[in-house]
Parts: C-alpha cells; sequence; structure tokens
C-alpha cells in the first residue's frame, strides 16, 4: 500500500545538471558528484553514474531492513554485508534496469541467511518500490 504525503517522515532532495554527464547534489551538500556514462557505454567513465548511486542506495536501504528482520527473529548479523548489483540494458522501449542482490551472513547458517534476506526483501522499500516493476533476483 502506498505511503501518503502525511506520512512522509523524511524527504531527500536531489538535483541534477546535465543528466548522465554532468553533475548530481543533495540540497544538504552532503552529497555531490559528478555524474558520467560508464565506458561500456561510450563515456569517460570518469564519474559515478545512476546505476552505481542506485546500487548504493539499495544495498544500504536493504541492509537496514535485514537489520529489522534479523533484531525479529533474534539473529546475529555482526559482519554481514549486503551487495547490489544493477545493470543496465536495452528493452523494447529504449533501456531498463536489472538488480541482484546478495547478503554475506557470516553468523548465521545457509538457510537463516536465506530466510532473513527473503525476510528483508518483503520489507525493505526500494524492494517494495521495485517490486512488479524490474527483475530483482535474491542470490
Amino acid at each position: 500500500m502506498p505511503i501518503q504525503q502525511s506520512d512522509v517522515l523524511y524527504t531527500a532532495v536531489a538535483t541534477a545538471e546535465n543528466g548522465r554527464d554532468g553533475r548530481v547534489a543533495t540540497d544538504d551538500g552532503t552529497l555531490d558528484v559528478v555524474v558520467n556514462p560508464p565506458k561500456e557505454m561510450g563515456g569517460s567513465g570518469s564519474g559515478t553514474n545512476p546505476e552505481q548511486l542506485f546500487a548504493a542506495g539499495y544495498s544500504a536501504c536493504f541492509q537496514g531492513a535485514l537489520g529489522v528482520v534479523a533484531r525479529q527473529e533474534g539473529a546475529d548479523l555482526s559482519g554481514s554485508t549486503v551487495t547490489a548489483k544493477v545493470g543496465l540494458g536495452r528493452n523494447g522501449d529504449g533501456f531498463g534496469i536489472i538488480v541482484e542482490i546478495s547478503a554475506d551472513i557470516p553468523k548465521a547458517d545457509r538457510g537463516t541467511a536465506r530466510s532473513l534476506i527473503e525476510k528483508a526483501h518483503e520489507v525493505c522499500p526500494y524492494s517494495k518500490a521495485t517490486r512488479g516493476n524490474i527483475t530483482v533476483t535474491l542470490v
């Protein structure tokens, strides 16, 4: 169920200049980066790109969701990491993205880790936002 404006606790604001070959910055100045197309797409690759920024946000958000689920389950997440791989490719009407999420949870057995990852995918705001829109694979 979508949230309403009255439910918003925080709003991030970022502004881009010149799209994929320019700069993006947040209104509070904590993020200010050059963006360039990757070399694989004919760009210089000297800056970051929207896919890297999305991967960074998704992995951080997913790690947070994993923490919520682990606390509910009494699982130990110490030393854990989450990696998001965001692929960009052509689709029927232009371009689309695909995501692969993996988590390394060294203090959980394989079955427990898989259960935690699947539950985190159900509550992560990025997972909710992408569900039904793009392919997200849990590894």
